[in-house]
């Protein structure tokens, strides 16, 4: 098991672990009391399930992130590394969003009565503009939180860059044109990586607060999970293999996936001015935050994935076979040469269908 064996990789754990477990306490906390506040007649409604869908998709997040942290510093790829800070920039976009959104939920239940008068205070609209008022000061917080860990994460990002400048790269050649192909490979990896939470984040989100969605929709909703799951498995597994035929079907999945995105996110719109208005307003600004962030992922995923498909058959084979990248110590065991150097054995393939 991989193990910080640095100062800066041991700053990049702590950092994102205090970060989550910071985030996750404050979301905690308004859940808690947005739960407490609720009557039993707002049970189900669509106000109702706003809070717990934004903690879950946190919990999931940071949770993901963790994964994402150990990986990246395992394998020394600076790639993912950068790509954790621009995964952070995501979330904090989302936390922001959730500001507003939350506080429409919590004052539109307010005027339903459905919310627990709070001490000392008035039933109605009053019990939902006091519960805001109790909340606020904690999800303005999060936000703050993440952005502080973005911005100390960015900087031991910097230093890691040097440090794993010599581990990423020591095991190709000397050829520069092989690197770049190498490069272009290790960022279609990370990119399905993330593609993943977001893919997930904007599903999860519509099947759980969206409702009175028509059962066809709702069960092509459903099916997208393990479609996304085993379309991020196969696009890994046939870049190894550097399957032609296979990237060629994954691409054009690619697309349909693109389209799916751009249709909801019209649907969510058309609908916001006719009788399904209710419906997507309780998280319209989230829904659009994730297919916003998807769309734009999904043409930067396709745009390496047609790169990575011209790149194959052109010796880089061997060098993505290894799973994993070397120590610097490793130099001096006979397994690897000098920088620039060709390597001496590659060890082991493995064939095993994962994201790595």
């Amino acid at each position: 098991m991989y193990k910080p064996n640095t100062k800066w990789t041991w700053s990049f754990t702590i950092i994102s672990l205090v970060q989550a477990i910071a985030s996750l306490g404050l979301e905690g906390y308004v859940f808690a009391k947005f739960q407490t506040s609720l009557l039993a007649t707002a049970k189900g409604t669509t106000q109702s399930r706003t809070i717990p869908t934004y903690l879950s998709l946190f919990i999931f997040g940071f949770l993901y992130q963790l994964v994402l942290v150990w990986d990246a510093l395992r394998l020394k790829n600076t790639i993912q590394v950068i790509g954790l800070c621009l995964y952070n920039l995501g979330l904090l976009i989302y936390a922001a969003v959730q500001v507003d959104q939350i506080r429409q939920a919590v004052t539109t239940l307010g005027d339903l009565r459905d919310v627990e008068p709070q001490p000392g205070g008035n039933a109605g609209s009053d019990a939902g503009l006091a519960l805001w008022r109790g909340m606020r000061p904690y999800l303005i917080a999060v936000p703050c939180v993440i952005a502080l860990g973005l911005i100390l994460l960015s900087f031991v990002a910097w230093k890691l860059y040097d440090e794993f400048a010599w581990s990423i790269y020591k095991h190709i050649s000397a050829d520069l044109r092989l690197k770049r192909r190498y490069l272009t490979y290790q960022i279609y990896i990370a990119l399905l990586k993330f593609d993943f939470f977001f893919f997930l984040g904007f599903t999860v989100q519509f099947l759980v607060v969206v409702v009175n969605t028509s059962d066809a929709e709702f069960y092509i909703t459903i099916a997208a999970v393990p479609i996304t799951i085993v379309l991020l498995l196969l696009a890994a597994f046939w870049t190894r293999r550097e399957s032609v035929m296979g990237m060629m079907c994954i691409i054009m999945l690619y697309f349909a996936a693109l389209a799916y995105f751009l249709f909801k996110l019209v649907r969510m719109y058309a609908a916001s001015s006719g009788h399904r208005r209710d419906d997507y307003s309780p998280a319209r600004k989230s829904l659009t935050t994730f297919a916003a962030i998807t769309v734009l992922l999904l043409v930067v995923t396709i745009v390496n994935a047609c790169w990575c498909t011209h790149n194959f058959n052109k010796g880089l084979k061997p060098h993505i076979a290894k799973r994993k990248v070397p120590n610097p110590e490793d130099k001096t065991r006979g397994g690897y040469g000098e920088f620039g150097s060709q390597p001496v054995g590659l060890g082991q393939v493995t064939s095993r269908m994962t994201i790595d």
